[in-house]
Parts: structure tokens; sequence; C-alpha cells
């Protein structure tokens, strides 16, 4: 397994977190969660013309899309079958980065999956028919640079109160509420939230509490979790609502994703940014 990313510089990185790539990503389990992040996806398969996104509630059920999709922002877990990503590749938007490279706005996207030719057109068909054909990860990356420079929208830019809400919201031991935060943009609450869903996709309570959840998945990777300690420090109320966040967001409770955690340590496995391997029992 070989795994290649790429940061592009101004004016993109102010958008785009990463170009990612892997090659020969084979794993033994057969599904993976899909946590969410409050951030918008574009991903490719080079393998296969086609991904298939799984019910979140493992009935064996799924869409069939073409082999270029955006994920839009969700406010829980999908599931994807791990044998079409042997050879992927994608673009990982920062939080509200998408918007101005898709022709939509972010909240069209929300909970939901598209085939990127129903947004670029013809010119997402081309586009992976070249990142196929390409020999090597920097020149797969350059025409992803280039895809991405002539799909934007001028002027390349946040509303204004995006940025410093996102910095806000993004605060997970501060007790932030939304009124505050549009007061403090200068906007009324209900414009305050639709600006913000425009360019990120969800709301901002929605993605505040993304965001804490993402938190506790940073520190249950670095310590043996106290789960009542995390609640206090990531902002929730109590332990019971840190489970019912968790249970909503990932499909386990914490106890259950960390012992599976520990499990693929010992194992070695490589886990993916935001990628939960689903137990054989699951």
């Amino acid at each position: 397994m070989r795994y290649h990313s790429f940061k592009p510089g101004p004016p993109l990185g102010d958008f785009i977190h990463n170009f990612w790539l892997y090659e020969d990503y084979v794993v033994p389990q057969l599904k993976d969660h899909i946590l969410p992040s409050g951030t918008i996806e574009l991903v490719i398969n080079l393998r296969d013309d086609e991904l298939r996104i799984y019910d979140a509630t493992l009935s064996g059920q799924y869409r069939r899309f073409s082999g270029a999709i955006v994920s839009g922002a969700y406010g829980g877990f999908f599931a994807i079958d791990t044998l079409q990503e042997t050879l992927i590749m994608g673009v990982h938007f920062k939080p509200g980065g998408a918007f101005p490279f898709l022709g939509v706005s972010a909240n069209e996207l929300t909970d939901t999956h598209v085939d990127l030719e129903t947004l670029w057109g013809r010119a997402a068909i081309n586009l992976r028919e070249r990142l196929c054909a390409a020999a090597t990860p920097m020149q797969r990356f350059a025409l992803m640079e280039e895809a991405m420079l002539s799909h934007q929208r001028r002027p390349l830019e946040h509303h204004y109160a995006v940025p410093i809400a996102l910095a806000a919201l993004g605060q997970t031991d501060d007790d932030v509420s939304v009124r505050d935060v549009a007061r403090h943009v200068g906007l009324s609450q209900r414009r305050f939230i639709q600006v913000f869903k425009g360019e990120v996709g969800l709301t901002p309570k929605l993605f505040s509490r993304v965001q804490r959840f993402q938190r506790v998945l940073t520190l249950v990777q670095q310590t043996p979790p106290d789960w009542a300690r995390l609640a206090v420090e990531c902002g929730y109320f109590d332990q019971s609502h840190l489970i019912r966040d968790f249970v909503s967001f990932s499909g386990f409770n914490p106890t259950e994703y960390f012992d599976h955690q520990k499990l693929l340590s010992r194992q070695k496995a490589h886990i993916k940014f935001n990628h939960f391997p689903l137990p054989e029992n699951r």
C-alpha cells in the first residue's frame, strides 16, 4: 500500500486541505464506516468506473455511482465497500471550502452523494480518463490542481462571516452559542445560519457537534480513555451526552470503538482518516 498527499498552494490552499492518492490499498475488512468531519470530499476511483455507498443501517442496500463523486457534508456516518479502494484518489476540502468549485451551494449536497458529472458535465469524465492514464502521483495531482483552478468561481472568497464562525465553532472546549456567533458577525441568527449552511453544508449547531466528536476521536487515540473526563474536556454535558453523540456519529458506543481500535493497532492495520473498519461481527 502506498499513500501520497499533496497540499496545493494559493489560492487553492485556502480552500483545499490536500489531494490524496492510495495505490494498492488492500485491507481484510469488507466495509468501512465513514465518520462525519464537517467537510466535503471529491473521490475518484481510478480502477473501476463505479463507487458504492451503503445504507448506514448496513442492511446491504447501496447506491451505485460513477467512478467520480462528491460526498457532501454528513451529519452521520455511512458505509463504503473497501474493495473499490484499491486505486483511488480525492480532494479533501477544508470546512466550507468546496462551494466555489462545484457550482451549487454546499447545503444542496448535505447528507448525500452526487456524480461529479452532474456538477461538471463532460469535464468530469475527461478528468477521470486523464487521471487514469497518468503515470505518476505528481502527474495526477497536477491534473487535479488544473481541474480545480478551471472550475473555481471568482472571486474565490468566503462570505466574511464564515471563517469567523468556523474558528469560533471549532473551539470545542468553549461554550459558544449560535446566537453569540451571529451577534459577533453582525447578522441575524436566521441569516447567519443561511450563509453558513450555504458554504459549509451543515447548520452551525450540527457543525459544532461534529467538531466536538472529532475532538473525542483525536483524544481517544492519544490516551486510554476516561470517558467522564473526556466528556467534560470536550464540552459535553455529561458522559451519557457524549455516548449518545458518539453512537449517532459512528454507529458504535465509545467502548466498542476504542476496543476495536486497540485490536487494529496491535495488528498494525492502516486506518484512513475518518474511516472506521467494521469488525467481522458487524
